[in-house]
């Protein structure tokens, strides 16, 4: 990946990220980030990208915020266990304020699933993950923060961190407004505690998914993973495997497993306008064998 350009833009291609408070901080990074940095020989190059790290959203990407149909959410419920959640909503439903420090999510706008665990999560516990992400350009913008209130018609995010991310892996494909018949159809939820022909079948054609993990102090994240259909290797009904491709160097999600295994994952499937969330422990796996090349040369 390409080395990020000196000063702060919103740019498809740009590769750095933001972190809460770096400009009073020797390092934007927790411990558990900074280990994986230095396990992958990658810590000059996160030290790099992380000198932009703000604690508000860049103002150039304001209006791209606006125009969005789509936000990934990731959440922490009263188990202590992480949930990746998509909500879908007519451009506008998504409405950062002017000085950037906070941002509304419109819910008469909004798609609101009732089943998903996000609105019942964030009663208890306030700390969000929101990855904001236009598929077709492959932008996207990572604000992490807290439900400041909520209420019937909207929920009040107040922003500890914003940061964009480089464009790699993310499959093209356009999400369409409500009014346009692009949200996901309602339906009954279905639970379960191992995956089935169905289940399985649904993430072996899975291109795309989003992850969501957190961090004690730092909060919750939400983060996007890309590849060919069948990146992602269901091994037995209750395990995946999962290749974690070369990125900006940052390791966000993998820092924050070092210290915390939970996560939530969410398999949108655009087809078929239903999504599969998954939550659980994750493991990471250094130095593994691969002959195939499934891990991208990581």
């Amino acid at each position: 990946m390409a080395e990020p350009r000196r000063r702060p833009e919103w740019n498809p291609a740009f590769s750095c990220g933001e972190r809460k408070n770096a400009m009073t901080m020797n390092t934007p990074y927790h411990e558990g980030e900074l280990a994986v940095q230095r396990r992958a020989n990658e810590s000059n190059i996160a030290e790099r990208n992380g000198v932009v790290i703000k604690d508000a959203i860049i103002g150039g990407a304001l209006p791209f915020i606006r125009q969005q149909p789509m936000a990934v959410l990731g959440s922490q419920d009263k188990q202590g266990r992480l949930w990746a959640s998509l909500v879908f909503g007519n451009p506008g439903f998504l409405d950062p304020a002017n000085d950037a420090r906070s941002l509304r999510i419109l819910l008469s706008e909004a798609d609101r699933q009732p089943a998903d665990p996000f609105w019942r999560n964030i009663a208890g516990n306030s700390q969000i993950g929101m990855l904001v992400i236009e598929l077709g350009s492959r932008r996207r913008l990572r604000i992490n923060g807290r439900a400041a209130s909520i209420r019937a018609d909207q929920v009040l995010i107040e922003i500890d961190e914003a940061y964009p991310n480089c464009p790699k892996y993310i499959q093209r494909r356009h999400v369409r407004p409500l009014a346009s018949g692009g949200s996901f159809a309602a339906g009954d939820a279905q639970h379960g505690t191992a995956l089935d022909p169905e289940r399985t079948a649904l993430i072996r054609c899975a291109d795309t998914f989003f992850v969501a993990t957190a961090h004690a102090s730092r909060g919750t994240d939400a983060s996007h993973r890309g590849g060919n259909p069948g990146f992602v290797k269901v091994l037995d009904e209750t395990t995946l495997r999962i290749p974690d491709y070369r990125g900006n160097s940052m390791f966000n999600t993998l820092g924050n497993l070092a210290v915390n295994p939970i996560a939530g994952l969410v398999f949108p499937d655009f087809e078929n306008r239903r999504v599969l969330q998954l939550t659980g422990t994750a493991e990471i796996l250094w130095d593994q064998a691969d002959a195939a090349g499934e891990s991208g040369g990581t």
